[in-house]
């Protein structure tokens, strides 16, 4: 019988996104869900009652919910080209940078991008604190996974993309080449893939979507 994937997302999300990558870099063919986070569909509400948010990777009818989960549970099930390490140590590694990139990274870089003016500052040396660490964390690597993409690079997907996208939207500077010379250069290296490049949203389309959400926040202050 054949298998059955299909994966419940949204074009913009980069959790979303991370499922995509990891199912391409798998070879894995499935079918995509697009869905309306203002109007959920009763599928996604279903198939992930407790988060109610997207990704969802229905795998013969079952659902697994939450990016992380899901690129483990992928890794497991598709053998081919894998994206977590051997060895139980440095599996445990990539395990803790994917966590910290998740509770600490995304949130500080989010707030420094949509916090109001008068807290930017403050806001930016929390998330400058967030990079340096992955700075130091990434040294002489070519990816967080050594010579070839793994699970933090594909976690860290929107510090590869989507934060520079909202530098240009909300004009913060944030992952600089002065500051920041390695991470910058893995930006590059990463983006650059094709795998990657091709799972993208387009800029442009992303770009429109942050400008549409500032404007919405200044008009309802």
């Amino acid at each position: 019988m054949a298998e059955e994937v299909k994966l419940i997302g949204m074009w913009g999300s980069p959790f979303s996104r991370r499922v995509e990558i990891a199912l391409k870099l798998k070879g894995v063919q499935y079918e995509y869900i697009e869905v309306d986070l203002t109007n959920k569909s009763p599928l996604l509400l279903k198939s992930n009652p407790v988060h109610k948010k997207v990704p969802v990777l229905l795998h013969n009818g079952k659902p697994i919910a939450e990016s992380l989960v899901i690129l483990e549970y992928i890794d497991e099930t598709w053998k081919a080209n894998p994206i977590l390490p051997q060895h139980p140590y440095d599996r445990a590694m990539a395990r803790f940078w994917a966590k910290y990139i998740d509770e600490k990274c995304l949130p500080a870089l989010w707030n420094a991008c949509w916090c109001e003016k008068k807290d930017r500052e403050k806001a930016v040396e929390e998330a400058n604190v967030c990079l340096e660490t992955l700075e130091n964390e990434l040294k002489d690597k070519k990816f967080f996974g050594g010579e070839s993409i793994g699970f933090v690079d594909i976690a860290a997907n929107f510090i590869g993309f989507w934060v520079g996208v909202l530098e240009e939207v909300v004009g913060v500077e944030l992952l600089t080449i002065d500051k920041f010379p390695i991470l910058c250069k893995w930006r590059d290296e990463y983006v650059g893939c094709s795998v990657i490049k091709e799972n993208l949203p387009s800029k442009e389309k992303l770009g429109a979507y942050f400008r549409t959400r500032v404007e919405s926040a200044s008009q309802s202050k």
